[in-house]
């Protein structure tokens, strides 16, 4: 029997012999609803229109300048930290500070410079290295405390006590993006992704005394350029051919620039001048320096490397509103942070992220118990709202910051609310309690900082701390009990000493943060915890 193969003969066929026929040709699915864009879509810029899934001329235009908003919006709150570091080097600048000089602080840090999360017991020195002639180097004191990082704020090496100098003092040499030539012995290495990176370091008074500590400093610090073939280069390295013989002469003197009492300011833009100075740091910098997804919002911002940025009137319109929103943002996460984790005790007011997210704001801060280092697991993951939060409030990132080794570095805790969960009102008066034996092998203080520009609270005090040290300030004394109360008002309190006492403003609010210099392991197993600030007036 002949088969019939086509549709149409089956049809045939079955009618011409009277039989019932299945259709066999089958209809098409209905579309889920899973898949279909309705033709009116609600959402929170509005109504779209999609007639058979195409999108009107009304919605292609809203859809846009909302993708703009978006990639503006994550280029301010993600990449801030470089902007930032833009900052530090325009105030730098702005006084005087060229590249590869030092600004030191002989006599503290005050309320005059704008400078994120300062403090006024330690003397600071900093500065910026270029390295777009070739490796620099940078010679630390003893007793330093301190990091380099890049240009978009990155680690690249502790110097100091944390570093591999381990406060002995030391050489470092720092090789540019892309370095490939010898590399001598002698120095600590660090190679940095960035042709500009920024060193900071403190060190700690001795008696009480800033002076003999900024003469060390200044007599022990160098910047200079790297010789290549000089000093740490062997001659058999040259006379196999290895390395080429350069000159050994004394390096040039490195220029000092006196930053107490100075006015300046550090403190990166939240106007339309954000996106042009997020502008100079990718001119600035190599392609590569940051990571292709990080780029990937600047560059449809219209901030491309080699190109020049000139947003039209619309997308200055929309960048304009994409910062007023990332900086009211990021000032939220700052000011008052939603993930309970990065508080330090649970229920209360005292925070520091890094604990929690590490200095990468991706891994916590490792474990340090009597059987050894105890790493937490990768989670894979950024914490990007922490990386926004502490990047808006302070300036510097380093291990050093929030590691758990009894007996090094420094470690901060602040709070944005009282014992009530109120925020500060610079016009009533606060108090604190630091219970007996405070964990520090160095000193301890307390600074409070302005809310408005997150830099030291300015008042006539002119150093707005308390602490264990006698300088700039009266030192604070201890309660009959052996505990310490510190308070916090506009006007010093009847009976309490005057290194007892910050002064606020009325008008302004304030944050206060604790310090503890060389923590000790009551601090880490949180046997030892301070008070919440309570309100007093």
């Amino acid at each position: 029997m002949k088969l019939f193969r086509s549709p149409l003969a089956v049809i045939v066929a079955c009618s011409m012999l009277a039989l019932p026929c299945l259709a066999t040709a089958q209809t098409a699915p209905a579309i889920s609803p899973a898949i279909s864009t309705p033709d009116k879509v609600e959402t929170r810029i509005g109504t779209l229109d999609f007639k058979d899934g195409m999108p009107s001329k009304d919605t292609v235009a809203k859809i846009y300048d909302n993708l703009d908003f978006t990639h503006a919006f994550e280029a301010f709150v993600n990449t801030l930290q470089g902007v930032s570091i833009r900052a530090l080097h325009k105030g730098f600048l702005s006084i005087g500070v060229k590249d590869n000089e030092v600004l030191i602080f002989s006599e503290l840090m005050d309320a005059k410079s704008l400078y994120l999360t300062a403090n006024a017991d330690t003397v600071y020195y900093m500065g910026m290295l270029d390295l777009t002639k070739g490796p620099m180097v940078l010679e630390v004191p003893p007793k330093a405390l301190g990091a380099i990082d890049d240009y978009w704020f990155r680690w690249v090496i502790d110097i100091g006590l944390p570093g591999p100098d381990r406060g002995e003092g030391g050489k470092y040499l720092v090789l540019p993006p892309g370095y490939d030539g010898p590399v001598p012995s002698g120095f600590n290495i660090a190679r940095a992704r960035t042709n500009f990176v920024i060193w900071f370091a403190r060190s700690f008074l001795e008696n009480n005394d800033p002076k003999p500590v900024a003469e060390s400093i200044k007599k022990f610090t160098k910047v200079y350029p790297y010789e290549a073939g000089g000093v740490g280069t062997p001659i058999a390295e040259f006379l196999s051919g290895n390395a080429k013989l350069g000159k050994v002469m004394p390096p040039p003197p490195t220029v000092f620039h006196e930053g107490t009492g100075k006015a300046f300011s550090t403190i990166p833009p939240n106007d339309f001048s954000f996106y042009e100075m997020l502008n100079e740091v990718v001119q600035q910098e190599p392609a590569g320096a940051l990571d292709p997804e990080l780029m990937g919002p600047i560059a449809a911002i219209g901030i491309i490397k080699g190109k020049p940025f000139a947003p039209d009137a619309r997308m200055k319109k929309i960048l304009t509103e994409a910062l007023t929103l990332a900086n009211a943002t990021s000032r939220t996460l700052f000011m008052a942070p939603r993930d309970p984790t990065l508080y330090y005790y649970p229920g209360s007011g005292w925070q520091n992220m890094l604990f929690e997210v590490g200095y990468e704001f991706e891994t916590p801060i490792p474990l340090v118990t009597p059987e050894g280092v105890k790493p937490f697991p990768p989670t894979g993951y950024r914490t990007l709202d922490a990386r926004t939060d502490f990047f808006y409030g302070v300036t510097g990132i380093t291990p050093a910051m929030a590691m758990r080794l009894p007996g090094i570095g420094s470690t901060y805790l602040w709070t944005m609310v009282d014992a009530k969960k109120e925020p500060f009102d610079g016009a009533k008066t606060y108090k604190v309690t630091l219970p007996k034996d405070i964990p520090q092998a160095n000193f301890w203080s307390f600074t409070l900082y302005d809310n408005m520009t997150r830099s030291m609270l300015d008042t006539p005090q002119r150093y707005p701390r308390a602490g264990s040290q006698s300088f700039p300030s009266p030192a604070a004394e201890a309660n009959a009990d052996g505990a310490t109360t510190v308070y916090f008002g506009p006007t010093q309190p009847a009976n309490v000493k005057r290194g007892n006492w910050i002064q606020t403003m009325p008008g302004k609010g304030f944050i206060p943060c604790l310090r503890l210099y060389s923590p000790l392991e009551p601090f880490f197993a949180k046997t030892w915890r301070p008070s919440e600030v309570e309100p007093v007036t």
